[in-house]
């Protein structure tokens, strides 16, 4: 048995706006709002990296669950915007957080990396107690922030999750994942070395909102949970209209859907981490209904984790 034990998050101090980005890709900024949902979003510094970013993230999960990261016994990493091949940046995080020793995997996955971790960390914790999944991207340096570039430039920011995954109890019991990948639509969304993100923003958009309900549908009518049932999804904020989709498909209220984009922009694997520490600690700690997890991004990797009081 695995629990959802607490959350954390960090995001860079500087704020870029609709007012500011929309000039560098000759976009106006009421359109950009309209399109994607997103009013600002965060850049990292100069001196910060996706490591860096992953580890105050880190210290921040372990301070709200009150555990030293001592007692972790292993970490996950999810980015698809490290700044080298090799190693990644979970040696770093760990290093920087006092886990010499531990294990500290690296899972090179953009925007579904976060609940992939997590995923795993479920199946981990029979070996390793508890498990820290991070999830950290700089992606404003992977953009181009230009007219040619104006696509995915409008869509990005930087930011870092995390979740303890822990044996020992928590405010929700991890019940079921489904979680699945598609190979024939790799190229739709790619990070080569040495070049700018590329998208096929259509194709992506038109994956995800099949795929996506349809995996959700599968979790919970294995489960036997209604979509009417569930008390909140949480979503990697991609884009706000996408949300509005899979809402739709799936047949639950919209409002359920939490959402946090128009904040922060989309943070690829990190987004649904934020997005979940934003909504845990909105609350008072308690899960009444089911909650579900879900995520869609390159690879194509897309999956749901259902969660229970």
């Amino acid at each position: 048995m695995a629990w959802l034990r607490a959350l954390g998050s960090y995001v860079p101090a500087r704020v870029v706006d609709n007012a500011e980005l929309a000039p560098l890709v000759g976009a106006d900024p009421a359109w950009l709002l309209r399109a994607t949902g997103i009013g600002e979003r965060r850049f990292a510094a100069a001196d910060e990296t996706v490591a860096s970013l992953g580890a105050a993230a880190a210290a921040d999960c372990l301070a709200s669950a009150g555990m030293a990261a001592a007692d972790v016994g292993m970490l996950i990493v999810s980015s698809g915007s490290a700044e080298r091949r090799f190693p990644g940046p979970a040696a770093t995080i760990a290093r920087e957080c006092g886990m010499a020793g531990k294990p500290a995997i690296d899972l090179p996955m953009a925007s579904a990396g976060g609940l992939f971790g997590i995923a795993l960390a479920a199946e981990l914790t029979r070996v390793s107690g508890n498990v820290l999944v991070v999830a950290s991207e700089i992606m404003s340096r992977v953009v181009r922030l230009n007219p040619a570039g104006r696509d995915t430039a409008i869509l990005f920011g930087d930011g870092a999750g995390a979740c303890l995954v822990s044996r020992e109890g928590g405010f929700a019991e991890i019940a079921d994942a489904e979680l699945a990948t598609d190979g024939e639509f790799a190229d739709a969304l790619r990070l080569e070395f040495d070049a700018p993100l590329q998208m096929d923003g259509r194709a992506i958009i038109l994956q995800a909102s099949r795929k996506l309900p349809r995996a959700i549908g599968a979790l919970l009518e294995r489960n036997g949970v209604l979509p009417t049932q569930v008390g909140t999804y949480l979503m990697h904020q991609a884009n706000l209209n996408l949300m509005v989709r899979v809402a739709q498909a799936v047949g639950a209220p919209e409002e359920r859907f939490f959402h946090n984009i128009a904040r922060y922009g989309n943070t690829s694997s990190a987004s649904l981490l934020i997005a979940a520490t934003e909504w845990w600690r909105g609350g008072d700690g308690t899960l009444r209904e089911p909650l579900v997890l879900a995520a869609f991004g390159a690879g194509l990797n897309w999956g749901a984790v259902l969660a229970r009081p």
